[in-house]
């Protein structure tokens, strides 16, 4: 999430926080670099890289590799491909006004304009195609399938009303204009299979999720009925079955998608079961909205910020095998949920890490940092309320069966840069200017070393961590493709499956 462009607070540091693709690590910018974590534990909020070089507004890695794309805060036209591990850049393009969004998978890599998006094959950084005068998206509002079969972009088809562009990146084509919402669109998610798509507009009361490609709608939830909210995204688990909602609320939602069991009529006993039945009976009586409003679907469960107001970024994944509920916040700190995929209800806050990495107080907590919060049978609230009575140094109680400990700093990166004094400070407004499209430019390397080369040792798995499929994603060739180039196996220690590509 780019808070840069949506924030006129220049004294805030942080500029930039987003989950990468399969939520295994987390990237945030700041007005002094950029640094990447690793999410493989509750306890520790491990860092894995730091660059402390320019202000950076966005940071996007590809899924656990070496290679993630950036954008300055002073250079908001240059898109800048990166080798972190190698400390190189690898190559650079600059385009003809503000970068406002970068997607990407292992396919395709998406910039996104106020007005146009082009599309990059990933493995040579070749514009293969670039959608122009679309609708004015000024949040960079588009969303990219990161499933290889299903490798579908989408982005507003109007600025008026809730239109759903889909666009097949692989055959260049538009798919489908889904009609979601009757506002402006405010977010959108493909799930990790690239079939299904989470839309909802300026309103906020309303979550749509409609199948991809035909753009059926398949459920309906609602978030709320007292307030509107600004809804500031939504994420998939990575089975598809439970979606998430944060917004300017305090109240992160979490819907469960399934069908629900027809279940026989019994007698109502309470005033509230007589209610419902005598709304189902007079449906044809009452105006269309109404009978839509209360066949939605509610919140599953729900979770509670310590503030409202601040923009955010929600993801559901898994972590030390126990599905989590994840929220990065615009103050800077990460809150790490538990999630009961059965029972649902009230979210049990497990710790808070600040992503700066200095010492301060949670806000509505007066214990420090990294920390775990709430004991088993604890409300939340009674929690906010109670000051830490553990004396310094004195480890602070875990909820029963979870790990324990504090970390007190966090791991820095062996990697070191001399720091380069930063451009002077400006509203990312101010930096939008136009000139020519974009514009290659390849730096930082030997000069007998192909800048593409480095691309395909990161995708064919050199130089990268290894990386566990999670769903099915990519499939490799079998037969005599290029060289390297193998059978894509679930168990594969490289980090990406090999790739074949078709030569013309």
């Amino acid at each position: 999430m780019n808070i840069a462009a949506k924030t006129d607070d220049e004294q805030s540091e942080l500029l930039f926080v987003n989950f990468n693709q399969d939520c295994t690590s987390l990237a945030i910018g700041t007005r002094t670099g950029y640094k990447l974590f690793s999410l493989s534990s509750v306890d520790k909020l491990e860092q894995i890289y730091e660059n402390e070089n320019e202000d950076i507004c966005i940071v996007e890695r590809l899924f656990s590799s070496s290679l993630v794309a950036i954008v300055s805060l002073s250079s908001p036209r240059k898109l800048k491909v990166c080798h972190f591990k190698k400390g190189t850049e690898i190559c650079n393009y600059s385009y003809s006004n503000s970068i406002l969004a970068v997607r990407l998978n292992r396919q395709r890599l998406i910039v996104c304009l106020e007005e146009s998006l082009y599309i990059h094959n990933i493995r040579d950084m070749k514009v293969l195609h670039t959608i122009r005068d679309t609708p004015p998206n000024r949040n960079g509002l588009c969303a990219l399938s990161i499933n290889n079969d299903n490798c579908f972009l989408a982005y507003p088809g109007s600025n008026q009303i809730g239109e759903v562009q889909i666009f097949d990146t692989m055959n260049l084509r538009a798919v489908i204009m889904i009609p979601a919402h009757d506002n402006p669109l405010a977010a959108l998610a493909f799930n990790n299979q690239g079939t299904k798509i989470a839309t909802a507009s300026e309103k906020g009361t309303v979550i749509r999720v409609f199948s991809v490609p035909e753009g059926q709608k398949l459920f309906e939830f609602r978030r709320g009925v007292k307030r509107c909210a600004s809804i500031h995204s939504l994420a998939f688990s990575i089975d598809s079955m439970f979606l998430s909602a944060s917004s300017n609320t305090e109240t992160v939602h979490v819907f469960k998608l399934e069908i629900p069991k027809d279940r026989p009529q019994d007698e109502p006993q309470t005033w509230v079961g007589y209610f419902g039945q005598a709304l189902k009976s007079s449906a044809t009586y009452l105006p269309s909205q109404v009978t839509e409003m209360f066949n939605q679907g509610r919140a599953f469960a729900t979770s509670r910020l310590p503030t409202s107001g601040l923009r955010n970024v929600c993801a559901l994944t898994i972590i030390q095998k126990v599905p989590r509920l994840l929220v990065a916040s615009q103050d800077g700190y990460l809150h790490i949920y538990n999630l009961d995929p059965n029972e649902g209800g009230e979210c049990m806050l497990l710790r808070q890490h600040r992503l700066d990495g200095k010492l301060g107080e949670v806000p509505g907590e007066t214990a420090p940092h990294d920390k775990p919060l709430t004991a088993a049978g604890t409300s939340y609230a009674s929690t906010l309320r109670r000051p830490d009575p553990s004396p310094p140094g004195t480890a602070t109680p875990v909820p029963p069966g979870k790990p324990s400990g504090t970390d007190a700093h966090l791991p820095q990166s062996p990697t070191t840069y001399s720091p380069v004094a930063p451009n002077p400070r400006s509203s990312y407004a101010n930096m939008v200017k136009r000139m020519g499209g974009p514009q290659e430019v390849a730096v930082g390397l030997d000069d007998e070393q192909d800048p593409m080369d480095i691309i395909d040792e990161i995708l064919n798995g050199a130089e990268s961590q290894p990386y566990q499929e999670v769903d099915q994603g990519a499939m490799g060739g079998e037969g005599g493709g290029s060289p390297g180039l193998g059978q894509l196996r679930l168990d594969d220690d490289n980090e990406f499956p090999p790739m074949t590509h078709k030569n013309d």
